[in-house]
């Protein structure tokens, strides 16, 4: 005999009306007492089971950004008329679109699957990636390339031993077995990610400009349709509510479970969404990710002009036990949803049978305002969408500057013991290209398929990665995603328009005009005042960077509670950047090959080794102020390269960041086996800086590049009639094994080259 299972009754809006006082478990779902209360307010009664779960996914941090859109405005304040010309979505939708020319438009974003990564590493990094892809699905593109800027504690830490290959093997997993390129990122390793690694994902697509799809439900009558896989028990709550909560003791008692992934049913669900686009039978569209059905269905009413009837009941199930409020709250993968015209039904229904992908009609469009949905006839949610989805609590955090602040900016690096003579010099070059954040990260990206589809024109280790769009043209674009954490940790504000800076520098310097950011923003707790503080003067710093440079923020995402106890992650503003290249053959390495080319410093060097890489590495050490921003150097400087590449009087460009001059260097010699004689004085006499400062200095605003003999005169004529800084520091030498900085120090390729891979390898492959 099969025993019976007690179930609860069913907690309809009816039966709520007349149980004002049961109680709810509404602190156990992350909503405060506050919250609760206006939710009641809301909706008039006390809510029902169904109707809590919604408004606590919804209205988790995660989802509703209540903590941090306050100070979203400052994205529009310092978002210019010229900025928007080649905009054609902003902030808002499922990813921001941009104009690239000839008709194409390009779609990206940025987004974080942190706090499931470190619970379950391999499927957390995977459905973080297939997240984003669907989020640049759901705005008609036919995704292209991902990339994945990723942050770990201490390299020979155990925890890291453990997360760091579950994360890789998910992002190449999920990546590789879809079918995309991962054309770049950033692997950073820190202490203060120990508790709390940083798994940001970033996804490209690609379509033509009237293809443009957006999340709304309009039409009074067009059918409300889930299509993909089955909805199941996996990740119930999910992302939702684990990136809402700090990892400490006072946390959720229960965490809920990472969604499982599956990638070869994302392909097909890629594919069918196209062939469903280009009939012309959809008419708004969302991917179904945080929340689950939840944000599905409350922003595709709250976008629309009427509300919305679903039959829940209708949904499919791999878990028949599944009660109402945890379909809602689901995070299963691979779903999405339509609203589709009648007339139009049974063609959608056509095109995904011929896919083999599942689709069900839950519902309609109504003329109503309300969302109301049902579990076998009786109404189990009756509430205004947009008190779901866009108007939930806003919390005006309170800020204060950290107390350390002072004490941690006056201790620089300017009394560090530096190298006395050109074994010193020599000796430290070797240290920084061994260390973890500079070494070679070809154990970690070899997982990855970067070619995949034929399209990719430059990937890691290049400055930027590009990928070509239009097969006929070659017209493609170029993306770099960048943050030095160290920098926002003394000084937010710049250290955010330091990394806005080094991504546009990457991006001009592959050669390609920068057009558009989408960012990431990893910080702790919101309920920290110093941490509130920090995000405030990154997204200014960000805001006014961009309106600087004349290129606006199309989306991103806020990942708080990056904190175990007290302790928070360093202010992580990750921030992509994307250009446009008219022909992506024109891109230019990071690396020289051609023997006796010269090579060319742009910009200028000054004493700036504070939360640089030879004060971490070889010291330790963490003060001062970061190098000093100059945005208007570095659209002069991105204006030269893009001009230089284009007409050809470049063949290599490299960005000069962590490490300085010494580590572009070396790793523009190492690219391709090409070794180079170089030469300091007149950049030291110039700049008034010693040897080991010009190696070794973070100053922005610079390049190295190789440039042709015969066109080094319209190269220096370019560099002088623009005013930009320029030296000729050296020449490659194929006779020469490795580097040679005449009167200081020579290194051999093999000696670099071992320093530089060895790192990753031992601690992981043995």
């Amino acid at each position: 005999m099969t025993a019976q299972v007690d179930r609860p009754t069913l907690d309809t809006v009816s039966h709520a009306a007349t149980t004002p006082d049961s109680e709810q478990p509404w602190s156990e779902l992350g909503l405060k007492e506050d919250e609760y209360a206006s939710i009641r307010e809301i909706v008039g009664r006390r809510p029902t089971s169904a109707e809590l779960a919604m408004y606590s996914v919804m209205w988790s941090e995660h989802c509703s950004y209540k903590s941090s859109k306050v100070h979203f405005s400052l994205w529009g304040e310092n978002t210019t008329d010229e900025m928007r010309e080649k905009l054609l979505v902003g902030i808002g939708e499922n990813a921001g679109v941009v104009d690239i020319g000839d008709g194409w438009a390009v779609t990206f974003k940025v987004e974080s699957h942190n706090h499931p990564s470190y619970v379950e590493p391999y499927q957390g990094a995977a459905t973080g990636v297939g997240g984003i892809i669907r989020d640049i699905m759901s705005m008609g593109a036919r995704p292209i390339a991902v990339m994945d800027p990723l942050r770990f504690g201490n390299l020979h830490h155990p925890d890291t031993q453990r997360v760091l290959p579950g994360v890789v093997a998910g992002v190449g997993g999920y990546g590789n077995c879809i079918g995309l390129p991962n054309i770049g990122g950033e692997v950073v390793f820190d202490d203060c990610y120990q508790g709390n690694p940083l798994v940001n994902a970033l996804c490209v697509g690609a379509m033509r400009v009237e293809d443009i799809h957006l999340a709304k439900a309009s039409g009074v009558g067009n059918k409300v349709i889930l299509f993909g896989a089955k909805t199941g028990g996996d990740g119930i709550g999910g992302v939702s509510v684990l990136a809402s909560e700090t990892f400490d003791e006072g946390g959720p008692t229960k965490r809920p479970a990472v969604q499982v992934g599956d990638p070869f049913a994302e392909k097909v669900l890629i594919e069918c969404c196209l062939d469903l686009y280009a009939a012309h039978v959809v008419d708004g569209i969302q991917d179904l990710g945080g929340a689950g059905l939840s944000c599905a269905t409350s922003e595709l009413a709250s976008n629309g002009d009427g509300g919305m009837q679903i039959e829940l009941d209708r949904v499919p199930l791999r878990d028949a036990s599944l009660r109402p409020e945890e379909i809602l709250m689901s995070e299963s993968q691979e779903r999405m949803m339509a609203v589709v015209e009648p007339g139009k039904l049974d063609e959608f229904m056509a095109i995904t049978d011929r896919w083999d992908v599942e689709a069900t009609v839950l519902g309609e469009v109504t003329d109503g305002d309300h969302l109301v949905i049902t579990w076998h006839g009786e109404v189990i949610v009756d509430v205004p969408p947009r008190s779901v989805a866009h108007e939930g609590p806003t919390y005006h955090r309170p800020l204060a500057r950290p107390d350390y602040l002072d004490l941690l900016q006056a201790g620089g690096a300017a009394t560090l013991a530096k190298p006395v003579d050109g074994d010193g010099l020599r000796s430290d070059l070797l240290t920084l290209l061994a260390s973890p954040n500079l070494c070679d990260k070809s154990w970690i990206t070899d997982q990855y398929d970067r070619y995949v589809l034929g399209n990719t024109a430059l990937a890691m280790p290049d400055d930027a990665g590009v990928v070509r769009v239009d097969e006929e043209t070659g017209r493609g674009v170029a993306i770099s995603t960048d943050c030095n954490s160290r920098f926002a940790k003394l000084d937010p504000y710049t250290g955010a328009q330091l990394a806005l800076a080094e991504s546009y520098r990457n991006v001009a310097t592959a050669g390609a005009v920068p057009l558009a950011v989408t960012d990431c923003l990893n910080f702790g707790s919101p309920e920290d005042p110093g941490v509130m503080w920090q995000f405030r003067e990154s997204v200014k710093g960000i805001a006014e960077g961009c309106k600087t440079l004349g290129i606006p923020v199309t989306g991103g995402n806020v990942s708080f509670y990056n904190q175990t106890g007290d302790t928070a992650i360093h202010p992580t503003p990750v921030i992509g950047v994307l250009g446009v290249m008219d022909d992506v053959a024109r891109r230019t390495p990071s690396g020289w090959k051609t023997a006796g080319q010269v090579i060319y410093l742009l910009g200028a060097t000054r004493n700036e080794l504070d939360g640089g890489e030879w004060a971490h590495v070889v010291h330790g050490h963490l003060g001062g102020l970061p190098p000093k921003v100059d945005l208007g150097a570095e659209q002069l400087l991105g204006d030269i390269l893009v001009n230089a590449s284009r007409d050809g009087l470049v063949d290599a460009a490299h960005d000069l960041s962590d490490g300085g001059l010494a580590i572009a260097l070396a790793e523009a010699t190492m690219r391709y086996g090409v070794g180079a004689r170089i030469w300091l004085d007149e950049v030291c006499e110039r700049d008034g800086i010693d040897a080991f400062t010009a190696l070794f200095s973070e100053s922005t605003a610079r390049v190295v590049v190789s440039v042709p003999r015969s066109e080094e005169v319209r190269f220096t004529d370019m560099c002088t009639a623009r005013g930009q800084v320029h030296a000729r520091i050296g020449v490659v030498d194929d006779e020469t094994d490795g580097l040679d900085v005449q009167g200081h120090f020579s290194v051999g390729l093999s000696d670099m080259t071992d320093a530089h891979t060895r790192t990753l390898r031992e601690v992981f492959a043995g």
